[in-house]
């Protein structure tokens, strides 16, 4: 079995409050996101979300196919770092962290992710011929959506 890690960080010029308020909306996910991976929550949201906190969505993601993905807030330390883990979906495992840290102006923001592709070898194929740059590509969405919004500190 073949464990993936994704690292991606990014200072943002945005107050820590901001910050939280904006990474821990799921209805945020379509803006920060490509056109090809599109999120439908189909279940309700609280305002603030929590550790045990289950949100189920439907996603269109690979080839246009829309999928059920279930996911728990598995940790969730106020303005500092919440982890997504997928309960249900595509992946044999799937972790996301998402980690705020304040700067003197603005904050970074790391996304942190593991994942273990399911079907074995022909899963590990799959990978390297697609999801890999999907991933990729979801997150180069994200980082220019981010910078074009709120910009990089001084």
């Amino acid at each position: 079995m073949k464990i993936y890690q994704f690292y991606r960080r990014q200072a943002l010029d945005m107050k820590l409050d901001e910050a939280w308020d904006f990474f821990t909306s799921p209805y945020n996910l379509n803006q920060i996101t490509p056109d090809f991976f599109h999120v439908s929550i189909t279940s309700k949201v609280p305002e603030r979300i929590y550790s045990g906190l289950m949100i189920s969505y439907k996603i269109v993601a690979v080839f246009g196919l829309p999928m059920d993905w279930l996911s728990e807030v598995s940790h969730c330390d106020e303005y500092k770092r919440f982890v997504y883990e997928q309960r249900v979906g595509p992946f044999k495992f799937l972790s996301h962290e998402v980690a705020l840290t304040p700067l003197d102006k603005g904050v970074v923001m790391e996304d942190i992710i593991f994942y273990v592709m399911p079907f074995g070898w022909f899963g590990r194929l799959f990978h390297r011929l697609l999801i890999g740059r999907k991933l990729n590509q979801i997150f180069d969405t994200r980082r220019d959506y981010l910078h074009a919004r709120w910009g990089s500190p001084e």
